[in-house]
Formats: structure tokens, sequence, C-alpha cells
């Protein structure tokens, strides 16, 4: 790779001062989107799409492959993060559509404290010894988090457990495969501590990260926006026999077609009532209805997770969290 950022001409204040009120529309926010997308294709050489499985990341994804497809680009891999607390229903749900759209997955993952917890037969909330862990992660605890506990929980929504479950094992899958432009489904409307990214947001100290940018095509998108362009554009685009007049189905019994769930590019948990896609101990389900039937407008998208994590947010991000 040539010397990182040098070979680079991107506009790092694109977004600065924005909010979605700024893109009144779901085709302007869609062009946006559009833009920021192909500038990341064209511009990075080893760009990497990051999926969860969520709605953002899904959206995301499907911005690559069209502009991929229309301005006849690479389709990047995609990094999902295993952070050995997914709901099983995740996992289905990314090896299904990796497999439909011939995506190259790499799947990211802190393997030495996923060792420990199988050895050990670990259950969320057992404690992780920090003497019993590689001196990276040692490394990461004591001297990046200056955690001075003896031990830890084995859980994600924690200060140390998402530290390390998450974003070494991001930092190390970007060391790994030379990453250049990590391309996120992060939004403006979120989290508090995302309301002033950037399109293109620089993380180039390397004492704490492998050097790289944020490639942000979706910050200008609120929740219900991403809704209307899964029913409108991105169903209807991706699956044979749906609609295209944007029909919105009232619940997974109400598809159209013959079609079922596994058809369709919207984890399963959504139809279910969850609106936010943690892990599997920590989050809960909103309402009875599909989150996109939800009274969005007036309750809190991430309502069914855990907050310890939420409340470290931005410490988190400092340290290279998405």
């Amino acid at each position: 790779m040539s010397e990182f950022p040098d070979y680079l001409d991107v506009d790092y204040t694109d977004g600065e001062g924005e909010t979605p009120d700024d893109y009144p529309t779901l085709e302007d926010k869609i062009e946006k989107a559009i833009e920021v997308t192909r500038i990341g294709l064209e511009q990075y050489e080893n760009p990497a799409v990051m999926w969860t499985g969520g709605k953002d990341s899904t959206l995301t994804l499907y911005f690559i492959k069209e502009v991929a497809e229309q301005f006849d680009l690479e389709t990047p891999p995609a990094v999902f993060i295993d952070h050995y607390q997914h709901f099983d229903a995740i996992h289905d749900f990314v090896d299904h559509w990796a497999e439909e759209w011939d995506l190259d997955v790499i799947y990211a993952r802190n393997e030495d404290v996923g060792n420990y917890v199988d050895e050990h037969g670990l259950e969320p909330g057992d404690d992780i010894p920090v003497s019993e862990l590689s001196e990276h992660n040692q490394h990461h605890i004591r001297n990046i988090l200056e955690y001075e506990e003896d031990d830890f929980p084995f859980l994600l929504d924690t200060y140390v457990g998402n530290h390390l479950l998450k974003t070494v094992a991001l930092n190390d899958a970007l060391e790994e495969y030379d990453i250049d432009g990590v391309i996120s489904g992060v939004r403006w409307d979120e989290q508090e501590a995302r309301a002033d990214e950037t399109f293109f947001s620089p993380r180039h100290d390397p004492d704490i990260y492998p050097p790289h940018d944020r490639i942000q095509p979706i910050l200008q998108f609120a929740e219900r926006d991403v809704w209307d362009a899964f029913w409108n554009y991105v169903v209807p685009d991706t699956v044979e026999d749906f609609p295209g007049e944007g029909y919105v189905p009232q619940g997974a019994d109400d598809l159209p077609n013959g079609l079922t769930q596994d058809d369709i590019p919207v984890s399963p948990k959504y139809f279910a009532g969850f609106r936010s896609l943690g892990s599997e101990v920590s989050t809960e389900k909103s309402d009875e209805e599909p989150a996109w039937l939800q009274d969005i407008e007036n309750t809190t998208e991430r309502a069914g997770r855990a907050q310890d994590k939420e409340d470290l947010m931005e410490r988190l991000r400092d340290l290279g969290y998405m």
C-alpha cells in the first residue's frame, strides 16, 4: 500500500455541522449515500464494510453493491465482528445473505478471549482473570483502558468487554488485512456521541489503532428513513417477486407472493419487535410489532440495550469503537 493517507483526496469536513434535516427527502439522502460510497470505493486501496447483520450496515452494504455494479468497481469484503454473544439468528442471517450476495466475509474475533471462554465453559457475566490473557490483551486492559481490577466480566456491554470483544478484534483485523477505509453504517441521530461525525472521518493515530479512515455513507439517515429505504428500494431491488411500489408488510405473515422471512434481507429480529441488535444477553425487544411499525418518532431506538456501554460511548469511540 502507498503511504497512507497521502494517496487520498477526500474532504474530511464534509458533513460538518449538518443533521438529517439538511437532507430533507429520502432521495436527497440516497443521493448523498451514493456519492460518499462511490468516493470510498474509488479512493481507498483496501476498503472494507462493517456488517453486523443489522439494518444500518445492511443498508450500507446495499449502497456498496449498487455503486460497485453501476460504476464497475470492486465490492469490498465485509467485516463481521463475532463477539461471542450474538443471537443465533444474526449468525444465520449473515451466513445466508453472504452466500446469496456472493460476499467475502472476514470474521473478526478476539480469539484469545474466546478460547479462554470455551476452555472454561464460561457464560456471559462470568469473570475472566486478566492474568490469563495474552500480552496483547493485557496491554489493552492495563495500559490503554487503565483498568486495575484482577478480573472483568465476560459481557459485551461493559467498558472492558466491549473494547476487547469488538474494538481489539476490529483493529487486529484492520492490521491483518491492511484495511485503509472502513465503511460503516453509523448515523447522526443514533447516539449523541455520533452526532458530530463527518462522512470521511480520520483515524490516524498509530498508538490507538492501525491508521485508517471511516467512510460513513448513511449519517444523514434517521431511523424512519432507513426503513423507508428498505421497503422502497433495498427489498424490491434485491428480492425477486417483491412488489416495487413500496409494499410495507405488517408482519412476517404479511409477506407477498409466497415470500418468507428467509427471502427478505431484513433480520428476523426486527420482525419480532427488536429495533436495535446488540448482544443476546443485553438486548430486549422494544415492542411486539415489527420495528418499522413502532412509534419511532417518539421512542428511543436503543432503549432495549444495556446502558453501561451507551454511557461510555464517547470513551469507547476514542479507542476505536464504531
